[in-house]
C-alpha cells in the first residue's frame, strides 16, 4: 500500500509538473510574439513626430496585414497586393484651436513597393514637391515616399495654414527615416521623348494580368494624337525572364507572332501592336500602338533595347 500510494504520488507530481511545463512554453512563446509585435510597433511608433503646440488626441494605433481592413476596409487589398507589413496612425490635435492631423505611416518592406503603392494613387497632374523621394500636395492632404514608407497626412479645420502645416509635419517623419532609399533606378530606362511626366509605375503582381509576369513597370507616352505605353518586366536573372516571356508568348496565336530583329511583333485585340524582347534579366516592350503607327513603336521597341544593353 505504501508503494502504491508513493506511486500515485509520484504520477501526481509528474501531471503537475507537466502542467507547469507546457504553461511555461505557452507563456514564453506568446510573450515572445508580443515582444516583437511591440517592437515592430516601436519602430514605427519613432517616426511619430513630436510638434510643438501639438499633441496626440488618443493613442496612436498599429495595423497590420490581418487587420488592415479594419482601418481602410475596401483598399487594403491593393496594399496588401505590395506586400505591405504594418500601419500606424497617429491623430493629432493642435492645443489652441479645433485644426486637426491625421498621419498615416505605411511600411511596404523596401522602396520598390512602397513607390508602386504610391505611383497607383498618384497622377500626373498632381502638385508635386520636394519631400523625400518624391511627393505631392493637394487640398488638404500630403502624400510622400521615402525609402521603404508611404507617408500620408490629412489636415482638418486648419484654414490657409493647412500648406505650412502639412510640410512642417511630412519634413519631420522623412527626417527620422534613417534609410531613405530613392526611386527605383530602372525608371531611368525609360525615354524621354513624349513621356507624360509622373505616369510611371510599378506592378508587383500580376502586370498585364497575368499572374505569371511580376515586377512590371509602366509609363505613359503622347506623341500628338498616338497614346501609348512602354513597360519592362524585372526577373531574377535572365533565365527567369525567359520563362516568363515564353509564358506570354504561349497565351497568343501563333499566327499573331511575328519574329522581328531583337524579339517580337504581337497584333492584340486589346493592345493593338505589342513589341517586346528579352534583354539581360528584363522583357522590355511597347503597345498600343495604333495602325499606322507601327514606325513609331519599333522606335521606341529599339529605345528601350539600347537602355538596357547600356546599362
Amino acid at each position: 500500500m505504501k508503494i502504491g500510494a508513493f506511486q500515485m504520488k509520484i504520477s501526481k507530481y509528474k501531471k503537475i509538473f507537466r502542467f507547469f511545463f507546457l504553461f511555461i512554453i505557452f507563456i514564453f512563446f506568446n510573450a515572445g510574439g508580443m515582444l516583437s509585435e511591440e517592437k515592430n510597433v516601436s519602430s514605427l511608433r519613432s517616426l511619430l513626430p513630436e510638434v510643438w503646440s501639438w499633441r496626440f488626441s488618443e493613442a496612436p494605433k498599429s495595423y497590420l496585414p490581418g487587420t488592415l481592413f479594419e482601418y481602410i476596409n475596401g483598399a487594403a487589398e491593393i496594399y496588401l497586393g505590395y506586400d505591405f507589413k504594418e500601419l500606424i496612425v497617429g491623430q493629432y490635435k493642435k492645443k489652441d484651436g479645433d485644426c486637426s492631423l491625421t498621419l498615416e505611416i505605411y511600411d511596404m518592406g523596401n522602396e520598390k513597393n512602397s513607390f508602386g503603392i504610391y505611383s497607383a494613387e498618384r497622377f500626373p497632374d498632381n502638385k508635386f514637391i520636394s519631400i523625400g523621394n518624391q511627393g505631392y500636395l493637394e487640398e488638404g492632404t500630403l502624400n510622400f515616399i521615402v525609402g521603404k514608407y508611404y507617408v500620408k497626412l490629412l489636415c482638418f479645420e486648419c484654414g490657409q495654414e493647412a500648406d505650412d502645416i502639412l510640410k512642417l509635419f511630412s519634413q519631420e517623419v522623412a527626417n527620422r527615416v534613417k534609410d531613405k532609399g530613392r526611386l527605383p533606378l530602372i525608371l531611368n530606362f525609360f525615354p524621354k521623348e513624349g513621356l507624360v511626366a509622373n505616369s510611371e509605375k510599378f506592378i508587383l503582381h500580376n502586370f498585364l494580368g497575368y499572374s505569371f509576369l511580376d515586377s512590371g513597370y509602366a509609363a505613359d507616352y503622347k506623341l500628338g494624337e498616338l497614346a501609348f505605353e512602354c513597360f519592362f518586366i524585372e526577373g531574377t536573372d535572365a533565365e527567369d525572364a525567359e520563362k516568363m516571356l515564353d509564358a506570354y508568348l504561349k497565351t497568343k496565336n501563333k499566327p499573331d507572332i511575328q519574329g522581328m530583329t531583337g524579339g517580337y511583333h504581337i497584333k492584340d485585340r486589346y493592345y493593338h501592336h505589342i513589341y517586346l524582347a528579352r534583354i539581360k534579366n528584363y522583357i522590355c516592350g511597347v503597345m498600343k500602338i495604333r495602325d499606322g503607327f507601327e514606325e513609331t513603336g519599333k522606335k521606341y521597341f529599339l529605345m528601350l533595347i539600347d537602355s538596357i544593353e547600356k546599362d
